[in-house]
């Protein structure tokens, strides 16, 4: 499992992020046409460069594909659950925040 410390440079290559997931060059292509959420920065000549951002997805998509069995479908449709899971959270967390100021207002 990667660390997001572990990872310093602002950019990798597609046989670093390769080499690190421990899996080919065309995985990782392959998951781009299926994972739209997975967009390296493309450099002049057309190379991938993977932020660490994205290197963490590729550990998820990984994780959920390789080590929990997950088909590409059943990995896609979790990451957008989860996606949603948190803009939730983040929503009520807004809302919560919202009641205690007028609460705070209330009290003054």
């Amino acid at each position: 499992m990667l660390d997001r410390k572990e990872l310093t440079k602002r950019y990798y290559s597609i046989s670093e992020v390769a080499s690190l997931l421990e899996v080919a060059p065309s995985l990782l292509r392959f998951w781009e046409t299926v994972f739209p959420t997975i967009k390296p920065v493309k450099s002049h000549r057309g190379e991938r460069r993977y932020t660490p951002d994205v290197i963490m997805h590729l550990q998820e998509i990984y994780t959920l594909v390789k080590v929990k069995g997950y088909t590409l479908y059943g990995a896609k449709s979790a990451l957008q659950d989860a996606r949603t899971r948190r803009k939730s959270k983040a929503e009520t967390l807004k809302k919560l925040r919202q009641i205690r100021e007028k609460l705070n207002r209330l009290l003054n």
